[in-house]
C-alpha cells in the first residue's frame, strides 16, 4: 500500500478530449499508473510523476486538482477487495470513491481508494 498523489480535472464531453490529456502526458513520458472517467467528465489519475504532469497539464490550461490517495496493490483473487474494505471499515475509514484494475488471470491488481485522511487511513487500518 502506498499513498499516491492523484490529479483530477475536468475534461469536456466530446471526440479526442481523453486522448488529448494522454498525449500530453506521453509526450513527456509521464506514465499512467491508474484512470477513472466518470459521466459528468471528472478525470482521476495516478501517475508515475504527478510535479511534472501537473505542471505540464496546468501550461494547457487544464484546472487540476491533487489530492493524496491510497493505492493498494493486493492479490488478484476472490476476496481481496473485502478483506483490505474490511480493514478500512473497522478503523472507521469512509470511502469517497474507488477505482481498481487487474489483468483477468494476472497475479495481482491495484485499488485506488479516494478518502477523506489519506494518512489517517493509512495508519489506522495498517494498510
Amino acid at each position: 500500500m502506498a499513498i499516491r498523489t492523484e490529479l483530477s480535472l475536468r475534461l469536456q464531453n466530446s471526440p479526442g478530449a481523453l486522448t488529448q490529456v494522454s498525449g500530453i502526458l506521453a509526450d513527456e513520458h509521464v506514465n499512467i499508473v491508474a484512470l477513472a472517467l466518470e459521466s459528468n467528465g471528472t478525470l482521476r489519475l495516478v501517475i508515475d510523476n504527478h510535479v511534472h504532469a501537473a505542471g505540464e497539464l496546468r501550461a494547457r490550461h487544464y484546472d487540476v486538482q491533487e489530492r493524496d490517495v491510497l493505492y493498494i496493490v493486493m492479490p488478484n483473487a476472490p476476496g481481496s477487495l473485502a478483506r483490505v474494505g474490511r480493514l478500512l471499515a473497522e478503523a472507521g475509514v469512509n470511502l469517497d470513491y474507488a477505482y481498481a484494475t487487474a489483468v483477468e488471470g494476472g497475479a495481482m491488481a491495484a485499488v485506488v481508494v479516494g478518502v477523506p485522511d489519506a494518512q489517517r487511513a493509512s495508519a489506522a487500518a495498517g494498510v
